[in-house]
């Protein structure tokens, strides 16, 4: 890892979207396929891509029971307890419906209402992310949303892996699919004659699932378009090396792009991480993954003061935010800009990747400048209710018609004016 100086006014980004045009026409062509041909273009992308030949592309009950057989029985206690921490959170996110009344008949409010149908991609093959199953499909449960469509690529022979099963059978999904990649995506957004259209689709992947994406937003609702993980650690002298290193290779080993990255005060510490990671490293069965992570996207930066290391975070504005500082929780306010910020050194980030509960779908990239984790509210939508009575329209008549004259909108003037008129005559 290189150490560098920083004093809080870089400007610290990387280009995500370099190399990309190939894959997107690929996309392209794929939501094509699915559009015009359905299920014989998901089969057909599933085999060509995923190996697998389907002649069902939902997993049956039977599939579903067998799981438990090749699931041992701590990991199943330890999906339920995540999944009770999970949704004890998510349960404080929930808004009420709302409406206020005036003395003058006039009534206002927002009335919340659940999405019809979500879709969640969950990346599949040998591996297995319990995780992501949880933190997409328990805030769209939250919510209220009635359908839920959830997608991963299966393996060469058809299956998906039982760990991913047994944690859908625990959170009550129905609906399983046994396809991936940009054809799944695009099969949610459209619908073929097996998969119903959803409204909205969650959930990470490759870079063609997020292109597939970015391209079917607008005929539906994403949550985000998520680049690499990320992790920032923030410290002082005081830090422990070890730890530190451990959680910027917890990150690292997610991906070659992924960025693990150190801010701190202290040049010692700067040094110290760096022969730690080393060390560590060397012991990881993902190494090579980590390696190339921590040698292309991995740095310490050393600032003069806190207040240029805080700043230099708000800069990279990061997906994880670790805070190993004498006293982390004074620095909470002074932070602006991250997906979620872990306080103290037993905050460990795998705590709110897996257990903790609140969501481990977060901004990537620099977008914690302006979004949010995924939450309850992304799978509700809020209606305005706007009730005017006689005697409301005729106090305030003239004010609508005045606003109305200034846009050169005579027929909005009108509408109103029309009412106003006919109320002067009772």
């Amino acid at each position: 890892m290189n150490i560098e100086k920083v004093t809080g006014d870089e400007a610290l980004t990387r280009d995500l979207d370099a190399g990309t045009e190939d894959q997107s026409k690929a996309v392209a062509q794929i939501i094509k396929d699915i559009q015009q041909e359905g299920d014989a273009a998901l089969k057909r992308y599933t085999k060509e891509l995923d190996g697998a030949e389907l002649e069902e592309l939902y997993v049956s009950e039977e599939e579903m029971d067998a799981a438990y057989e090749h699931v041992d029985e701590e990991v199943i206690t330890a999906l339920r307890e995540a999944r009770e921490n999970i949704y004890a959170f998510h349960a404080r996110q929930r808004q009420e419906s709302w409406f206020v009344t005036k003395e003058d008949g006039t009534m206002l409010g927002q009335k919340i209402t659940p999405l019809d149908a979500a879709g969640v991609y969950v990346p599949g093959g040998k591996a297995a992310y319990p995780s992501t199953i949880m933190m997409n499909v328990i805030p769209a449960q939250v919510a209220g949303v009635k359908e839920i469509y959830m997608t991963s690529p299966p393996s060469a022979d058809g299956t998906l892996h039982p760990a991913v099963l047994v944690t859908a059978r625990e959170l009550g999904v129905k609906h399983v699919i046994k396809a991936g990649g940009a054809q799944a995506i695009a099969a949610l957004a459209y619908g073929t004659e097996s998969v119903p259209g959803v409204d909205k689709i969650t959930g990470p992947g490759n870079i063609y699932v997020a292109l597939a994406k970015r391209a079917v937003y607008g005929k539906v609702d994403i949550d985000m378009i998520a680049g690499p993980s990320e992790i920032v650690v923030l410290a002082d002298d005081r830090a422990r090396p070890d730890y530190i290193a451990a959680d910027l290779l917890s990150q690292a080993e997610h991906d070659e792009m992924s960025s693990a990255i150190l801010v701190t005060t202290s040049n010692a510490l700067a040094e110290l991480v760096k022969a730690e990671v080393e060390q560590q490293l060397e012991h990881l069965a993902r190494k090579e993954i980590a390696k190339a992570s921590i040698e292309n996207f991995g740095v310490i930066y050393v600032a003069e003061t806190l207040e240029q290391a805080v700043e230099t975070v708000n800069q990279l504005a990061p997906e994880h935010l670790e805070v190993m500082t004498l006293h982390p929780e004074a620095l909470l306010g002074k932070i602006r800009h991250a997906g979620a910020i872990f306080l103290g050194e037993n905050s460990t980030e795998p705590v709110g990747d897996y257990f903790a509960g609140p969501n481990h779908v977060l901004p990537t990239n620099g977008t914690a400048r302006f979004s949010s984790p995924l939450s309850v509210d992304d799978f509700t939508k809020k209606s305005s209710i706007i009730q005017y009575s006689k005697e409301a329209l005729q106090e305030n008549a003239t004010y609508i018609e005045t606003l109305a004259k200034l846009e050169g909108l005579d027929a909005h003037a009108n509408a109103v004016a029309l009412r106003r008129k006919e109320r002067s005559h009772d």
